[in-house]
């Protein structure tokens, strides 16, 4: 029994590890990209504010390198909500034992509170 106890908790702390580096990976993307993006609105800003018209067709390529930047962004938000939703699964997983079926398989059941 202290043996399930424990390996419960290495689980745990190796899922709370691997994503932590999840957040840590993606965050620093997601900065890198924002510090880029600030950047770009510097330019497409000065830009439009010459009024000369090299630097205003020049802004057409800098506002879709922008707009490809948020794409960028909302991707990587979105794989880390799915990353944390499985880390999450696994340890709720983990700490209540995790049921398996007869064919090996894990239990997906889930109870709500709350809803009859």
């Amino acid at each position: 029994m202290d043996g399930d106890i424990f390996s419960s908790i290495g689980s745990t702390a190796q899922v709370d590890g691997k994503v932590l580096q999840t957040f840590q990976k993606s965050f620093g993307q997601v900065q890198h990209i924002l510090d880029q993006n600030r950047l770009l609105i510097n330019e497409i800003n000065q830009n439009h504010e010459s009024k000369i018209p090299d630097n205003l067709s020049r802004n057409v390529g800098l506002i879709r390198e922008l707009n490809n930047n948020i794409r960028r962004v909302v991707d990587l938000y979105a794989d880390l909500s799915s990353s944390v939703t499985k880390s999450v699964d696994v340890s709720s997983e983990a700490d209540s034992g995790g049921s398996f079926k007869s064919n090996g398989k894990a239990s997906q059941k889930r109870i709500r509170s709350g809803f009859h």
